[in-house]
């Protein structure tokens, strides 16, 4: 089992991020140049912050971050604005909000106002309430749809109570944010096809069935692998042709059921 001090090290600064030239960009994220560096006093400096550091580059993303406030997604109020992961209690956790960032930015492309969303491993509802805000943003009559699914039913009550207490209940009450409790590792069928699937835990191997789940385009973002573990991004093709693209390594806790959770 991985220690706290080791999913939070590796949690908060994903290693080896590849361009797509090929060079390394190890050294930005060293937490003396970035991470460590972007934590705040409020919602807005934390977000801020990351787009001074360069961690958030995207004017759509940034504008979604700051309309949730991640003081409502975390159990320890005094950080809720450090850019570092945070237990959730269940064995679970709530990434850095730089994680967030990246896997924001990286579906961006199918986060259209009126896209369908998949949010595996939901948790806290966090990253549900940021892509609700970039598929429905209020500036457009076109809603969009998010599915938060995760396999602890406590969690999945408890982030309802956060949307709630972040001003989403007419989103929870119209459908436009949808939380079940389930298995993730077979994604959501009833919901789908979805233009964009996140994965927020790290799957051994790639579900197929998250594969078989996404839109004719679409995109997918999975932490894969056991003890090292990579963010996969997998494009399916308007053809229905699937592309896979190793992006950077990363630590994640491991999705899993609930029994095996610890």
């Amino acid at each position: 089992m991985l220690t706290a001090r080791a999913i939070w090290t590796a949690a908060v600064f994903p290693h080896n991020i590849v361009s797509t030239t090929g060079a390394t960009q190890a050294s930005k994220l060293h937490p003396g140049n970035m991470a460590w560096r972007s934590s705040g006093t409020s919602n807005e400096e934390l977000v801020e912050n990351l787009r001074r550091n360069g961690l958030l580059t995207s004017a759509r993303v940034a504008t979604a971050m700051k309309q949730v406030d991640r003081a409502n997604y975390v159990l320890e109020k005094a950080y809720a604005y450090h850019d570092s992961p945070q237990s959730i209690s269940y064995g679970a956790t709530i990434s850095a909000p730089h994680m967030h960032a990246h896997a924001a930015e990286n579906l961006l492309p199918f986060l259209d106002p009126g896209s369908k969303v998949l949010d595996i491993g939901s948790g806290s509802g966090y990253t549900c309430a940021v892509f609700h805000h970039l598929v429905s943003p209020l500036s457009e009559e076109k809603k969009g749809k998010v599915v938060g699914i995760d396999h602890i039913p406590e969690l999945v009550d408890w982030s309802i109570q956060n949307l709630r207490k972040d001003g989403l209940s007419s989103a929870l009450d119209a459908g436009n944010i949808q939380m079940v409790a389930g298995d993730g590792r077979q994604g959501y069928p009833p919901g789908g096809p979805y233009d964009a699937i996140h994965v927020g835990a790290a799957a051994p191997t790639l579900p197929q069935a998250l594969v078989d789940q996404l839109a004719c385009p679409g995109r997918l973002f999975i932490p894969v692998g056991v003890y090292s573990q990579d963010i996969i991004q997998v494009d399916k093709a308007e053809d229905g042709s699937v592309t896979r693209k190793k992006l950077f390594a990363v630590q994640y806790v491991p999705l899993t059921d609930k029994e095996k959770q610890s």
